[in-house]
């Protein structure tokens, strides 16, 4: 029987550094039923830091200490709860599973995979599935899966801060960076962008850090609220008492900013450029301005906003609104 846990003590460096996976040993699909960029992306690569701190194979800030796999990920709880099926990334044998763990419980020990499936690949590879929803696992033990086979639907069990599936990937037990299979234990800062040397069979483009969520409000939102998957009204009345924009983003460093711009029927109603002083997984800003006057003028409302890295437009996004009488 294979434990079912997240490998904590073997690393790439425990093959030598001179080791070299075939580039053909394994081809990934992608494990998600999504389109990165889009329904899903990537919260956090692989650590290829051994000291303390902690960096992507790009040597970016998108991991954390001891990180050992790739998480994809949806934006918003309401996102999960719509269903986003797991699917097996290569063809396999269903070799561990669990369920039973609730979503959004308090953590245990032992249990930090949650709800997930271990498919064993041959050749001494194997891929792990984390966090799914209690109750969606749909293979057993023993099973034959194929490439895209579903396993069972994203969730937020386990060690997971927001709804995804963790994979992991080894050989002979030892975890491996499907982005970077023969440095992780390095990182390179040229390697976004260039010759590909992964796992993947589908093309990844890495994506540094990105806008998730976007919309209006009369009020700031809570943070709960945004994470949850807080909607953006198509319509709001003339009398209400604020117009807000909140934007939701992945991926902060300290320098980032968020730029800002509300425009109306009479034109620019207020722009502003907020300046991000920590490297942040998750988080949302706000602007907006009280009603003054009588009430808001008639007409469409939209707001922008672009995650902004130096002169690099990480994301951006549009929301639109109609003010009525």
């Amino acid at each position: 029987m294979i434990a079912f846990r997240l490998h904590k003590t073997l690393t790439r460096a425990a093959f030598g550094a001179g080791f070299v996976f075939p580039a053909w040993a394994l081809d990934l699909a992608l494990p998600v039923d999504c389109t990165l960029g889009e329904t899903c992306y990537i919260q956090q690569y692989f650590d290829h830091d051994t000291t303390t701190a902690w960096g992507d194979f790009t040597c970016g800030t998108l991991a954390y200490d001891g990180h050992d796999g790739t998480d994809f990920a949806v934006p918003t709880r309401a996102d999960m709860s719509g269903g986003v099926p797991v699917l097996a990334a290569a063809p396999g044998t269903v070799a561990g599973i669990r369920d039973g763990v609730e979503d959004f419980a308090p953590k245990m020990t032992g249990k930090e995979c949650g709800n997930g499936v271990v498919v064993d690949h041959g050749g001494g590879w194997q891929t792990q599935y984390c966090h799914m929803r209690m109750g969606s696992v749909r293979v057993k033990m023993g099973d034959a899966v194929d490439t895209g086979t579903p396993l069972g639907l994203i969730g937020q069990s386990g060690m997971a801060e927001f709804p995804h599936v963790h994979l992991a990937v080894r050989k002979d037990g030892v975890e491996v960076d499907p982005f970077a299979p023969t440095a992780s234990n390095s990182c390179d800062l040229a390697r976004a962008g260039t010759a590909r040397d992964d796992l993947w069979l589908p093309e990844i483009t890495y994506q540094a850090g990105g806008i998730i969520g976007a919309g209006f409000a009369t009020q700031m939102p809570e943070f709960e609220a945004v994470k949850s998957g807080l909607s953006s009204p198509t319509n709001l009345p003339a009398t209400s008492s604020a117009l807000v924009l909140w934007v939701y983003v992945f991926g902060a460093k300290a320098g980032d900013a968020i730029v800002f711009d509300i425009s109306g029927p009479e034109g620019r109603i207020m722009a502003e450029r907020v300046a991000l002083e920590k490297n942040q997984a998750l988080l949302f800003r706000a602007i907006g301005r009280k009603m003054r006057g009588a009430g808001w003028p008639v007409g469409a409302y939209a707001g922008t906003a672009r995650l902004m890295r130096g002169a690099e437009k990480l994301g951006s996004t549009a929301v639109t609104l109609t003010i009525e009488p």
